[in-house]
This record gives C-alpha cells, sequence and structure tokens, in this order.
C-alpha cells in the first residue's frame, strides 16, 4: 500500500503502514477526535500541551483496554481449568 494523506489539526502529513487506508484515516479521525475533545475541556494551552495530553489520554484508555484483556484473560484461564477438572473428575 502506498502513503496515506491524512489530516491532524490542519497539518497534512503522509502515512504509510501495515493497516488498510480506512484503518489508518480512522485512526487519524481518532487522534483528531481526542486533540479536539482536550481543547474543548482545557483553555490557553499551547499545541504542544494539547498533543501531551490527549496522547495521555489515548494512552490511559489503551492501559485501561489491556487490563480489562487481561483481566477477562484470566477468567477464561481459571473457568477453563475448572472445567477440565470437572470433566477429569466425571471420567474417572
Amino acid at each position: 500500500m502506498g502513503p496515506v494523506k491524512i489530516r491532524i489539526r490542519n497539518q497534512d502529513y503522509l502515512l504509510q503502514g501495515d493497516g488498510n487506508e480506512e484503518s489508518i484515516l480512522r485512526l487519524a479521525q481518532y487522534v483528531n477526535d481526542k486533540l479536539k475533545e482536550v481543547e474543548e475541556n482545557t483553555e490557553g494551552l499551547s499545541e504542544k500541551k494539547t498533543a501531551i495530553l490527549a496522547a495521555l489520554n489515548i494512552a490511559s484508555e489503551y492501559f485501561q483496554v489491556v487490563q480489562e484483556r487481561d483481566e477477562l484473560l484470566s477468567t477464561i484461564r481459571e473457568r477453563t481449568r475448572a472445567l477440565i477438572e470437572s470433566i477429569d473428575s466425571t471420567i474417572r
């Protein structure tokens, strides 16, 4: 896939990635939405500070999802282990 033109805060960028164009455009829109969210909730921040706060918000969401995934995997492992033990005890 060739480079994809995206726009972040009125700046154009050419990105090339492993994903398809639609995925890259969706990511760019997500970043724009986060930047806009920070701008709407704070006043007078520089672009740099706005970008840092948006990045921290995105990182926070990411780590929350990772934690939820890890908890879900742990629950699945526990239930799987319990089912195997139940099946084993029934067979014996």
